[in-house]
């Protein structure tokens, strides 16, 4: 059986993000397609001390942030340039991994490179390079590197496929913190050196072919998928409500919700500006955490949630996280899903709440309509009145929310697992995997 290797970055991050969970998705499809899934981590600790040791350093909470001496920080980023050496690990089945960042991966073999992703960005903002990443030889040695969304780094000696999510920072260059022009330098390299690339979503490869100059032959839309679990679909109706009910004290569809980070591309400002335009007492319930330059985007929510105006307090309620399987209720128990962000390489939320059976709003940012379809309420996400009557007409109309809901779930199968998988065993045949 072939056998491909990700990179465990986003995967291993405690609160998980919407690449960790493609990158998790894309281990149960490989592995459906006949490809073996291996992982690749970067962990802070040492790799070869002991079985135990080494699980440790993979599920380890992240290291306190610091800096090292200027001397052995530069050494470390020099050294970032010339390569670093993936080691086998062999897991311990005496450690627990964290549940709230989706457990222990599903595969069977892993590898770690100490500090691999923070010293192969450093490397590349000091020196412009990619490091590269060597594996030893071996029967475990994987065929191919399949890299989960940009990232400086390479595999010696076998095809490397890269993950375009989007392009964010230079289409809305206001909205991230990143450095411009080393996200582009970096960008550009992968389309020069890359065996080829998949995008999620054909907005994503447009935006790739046009502002990196890549052929088009040499991006695939393969969209993604959702693979959510039974619990989150077919749990009885009744058993969601009473947990939603004695959990979150919320009634059945007696609540909108918007769920994703807190931050500008996400445009939540305007959603709580519309919502409470609205004058609907149907409650807005918000699950993010604050993320970077997010100032403009939690002042009204900051207000209403800790405000003294006892008409507007309540209308709002905040959660920062919430475990994959309390998220599921509550989407399942939502009125709506609410999600008009200025621009999306795909829009996670929206497919699996339709998947879900819950109705949406969404923009005509980005790839939205094409994950929406015909199946959502669809604004501009710029205008707040639209936004507004969107939410008064959910708030209102039994009938449109029944239609929604039904076309969702039609439209959820055009992104199903089975999808998905035909779409990468036709890129990973091109590269010679079968």
């Amino acid at each position: 059986m072939p056998s491909v290797c990700l990179d465990a970055f986003n995967i291993a991050l405690p609160k998980g993000s919407g690449i960790a969970t493609y990158g998790r998705n894309l281990i149960q499809d490989l592995g459906a397609v006949g490809i073996e899934a291996q992982l690749l981590y970067g962990p802070h600790g040492p790799i070869g001390d002991s079985r135990l040791l080494d699980t440790v350093a993979l599920t380890d909470a992240p290291a306190p942030k610091g800096r090292p001496a200027k001397i052995r920080r530069w050494a470390q980023t020099l050294g970032g340039r010339f390569g670093r050496t993936a080691h086998p690990v062999t897991l311990s089945e005496e450690v627990i991994w964290a549940e709230a960042g989706g457990g222990r991966p599903p595969v069977e073999r892993f590898w770690a490179a100490r500090s691999l992703f923070e010293l192969g960005y450093r490397a590349h903002r000091a020196y412009g390079t990619f490091t590269p990443v060597s594996f030893p030889s071996g029967p475990t040695r994987p065929d191919a590197a399949h890299w989960t969304c940009p990232m400086p780094l390479s595999a010696r000696g076998m095809p490397n496929l890269y993950t375009f999510h989007d392009l964010i920072p230079l289409k809305l260059p206001h909205s991230t913190m990143d450095d411009k022009k080393a996200f582009l330098d970096m960008c550009r390299e992968i389309a020069r050196r890359a065996d080829h690339m998949v995008a999620v979503s054909e907005t994503t490869r447009q935006d790739v072919i046009k502002l990196l100059g890549v052929d088009e032959k040499r991006i695939t839309t393969t969209y993604q998928s959702v693979n959510l679990p039974a619990q989150a679909t077919e749990r009885p109706d009744a058993e969601v409500q009473a947990y939603n009910e004695g959990v979150f004290d919320l009634g059945w569809k007696d609540y909108f919700l918007y769920y994703g980070a807190i931050e500008p591309k996400k445009n939540v400002g305007r959603l709580v500006e519309a919502y409470l335009a609205s004058g609907v007492s149907t409650p807005l319930v918000i699950v993010g955490g604050r993320s970077w330059l997010d100032g403009g985007e939690t002042a009204l929510i900051h207000s209403v949630v800790n405000g003294a105006n006892a008409l507007r307090k309540g209308r709002i309620r905040q959660h920062e996280f919430l475990s994959s399987a309390m998220l599921h209720s509550l989407v399942r128990g939502a009125k709506a899903t609410l999600f008009p962000s200025l621009y999306e390489g795909f829009g996670l939320p929206v497919l699996e709440s339709m998947q879900m059976g819950t109705a949406v709003l969404t923009s005509t940012g980005g790839s939205l309509p094409e994950v929406a379809g015909d199946a959502a309420l669809v604004v501009a996400p710029d205008d707040v009145e639209a936004i507004k009557r969107g939410i008064i007409a959910l708030d209102a109309d039994d009938a449109l929310r029944a239609d929604l809901e039904a076309r969702g779930r039609i439209q959820a199968r055009r992104f199903t697992p089975a999808a998905h998988q035909e779409r990468l065993a036709a890129v990973y045949a091109g590269l010679g995997l079968r």
